[in-house]
C-alpha cells in the first residue's frame, strides 16, 4: 500500500446538533490516532450520555481500522452513512459519533439514513481541519565529538527533535520525512565513519 506524505483530520473536538421531527441528534468528532483510543472515548460517551436511545459511530484510522456501528437501528441507516461522511471530506484519524434522542416520531429508513448522515457531514464541516504529515520516529547515538554535526545534519534534512539524553553517549530521538531518511542515514554513516548507531522506534506517525 502506498502511504501518503500527509493527512487531512480533525484539529479538536467539535459538536454540532440538529432535531428532526422530534428526536434530536448530536453530532460528535474526536481526533484519535489508534483503534484502543476511538473505543475508550465511545465507553466514555455513552456513559455520559446514557439515556440516550442510539449511539451510532464510525471511525477511519489511517491504515489501520475502519469501523461503523448502527447501534440497534435499521441496518445500513446510520453506522455506514457515519462513514460515507468521513470519506466524503477524505478524513483519516477520526471518531464520529451521532447520539440520538428518539422523539416518538418514527422517520422511516430512507430519512433516517440521511438525518444520520446530516448529522455526521454537519459535524465534520463545523469541525477545524489541519494537515498532518507522515514520520517516522527514529533515534541516534554517537560520540560527543560528534555534537555539532550530528545537529546540523538533523536541520539539514528538517528533522525534528524530541528529546536529547545524556548517558555514556549523547542520544537524540527525533521525527523524519520517510522521504529523508535514507539520505539522512547515508550522510550519518559517512559522517561518523560508522561509529554513529541509528534505531528506527516508530513508523508512519502522522505528526
Amino acid at each position: 500500500m502506498i502511504v501518503p506524505a500527509k493527512i487531512l483530520t480533525v484539529k479538536e473536538f467539535c459538536e454540532s446538533k440538529f432535531k428532526q421531527k422530534g428526536s434530536i441528534f448530536i453530532g460528535q468528532v474526536y481526533p484519535v490516532v489508534q483503534e484502543k483510543q476511538a473505543e475508550e472515548i465511545l465507553v466514555s460517551v455513552r456513559k455520559k450520555y446514557h439515556d440516550a436511545t442510539h449511539h451510532c459511530y464510525a471511525y477511519r484510522v489511517y491504515a489501520k481500522e475502519e469501523k461503523y456501528s448502527d447501534d440497534g437501528e435499521p441496518s445500513g441507516t446510520a453506522g455506514v452513512r457515519i462513514l460515507n461522511a468521513i470519506h466524503h471530506l477524505d478524513l483519516y484519524n477520526v471518531l464520529l459519533i451521532s447520539i440520538r434522542y428518539f422523539g416518538g416520531v418514527k422517520l422511516g429508513v430512507g430519512p433516517l439514513g440521511k438525518a444520520y448522515y446530516y448529522s455526521a457531514l454537519q459535524t465534520l464541516e463545523k469541525a477545524k481541519k489541519i494537515e498532518k504529515l507522515l514520520q517516522n520516529k527514529l533515534k541516534i547515538i554517537f560520540d560527543y565529538s560528534l555534537s555539532g554535526k550530528v545537529h546540523n545534519l538533523l536541520n539539514l534534512h528538517n528533522a525534528k527533535i524530541i528529546q536529547t539524553r545524556f548517558e555514556d553517549k549523547p542520544a537524540i530521538l527525533f521525527l523524519i520525512e520517510p522521504k529523508r531518511q535514507g539520505h539522512f542515514a547515508n550522510a550519518v554513516k559517512e559522517l561518523s565513519k560508522g561509529s554513529a548507531r541509528l534505531e528506527v522506534l516508530e513508523e508512519h506517525l502522522f505528526i
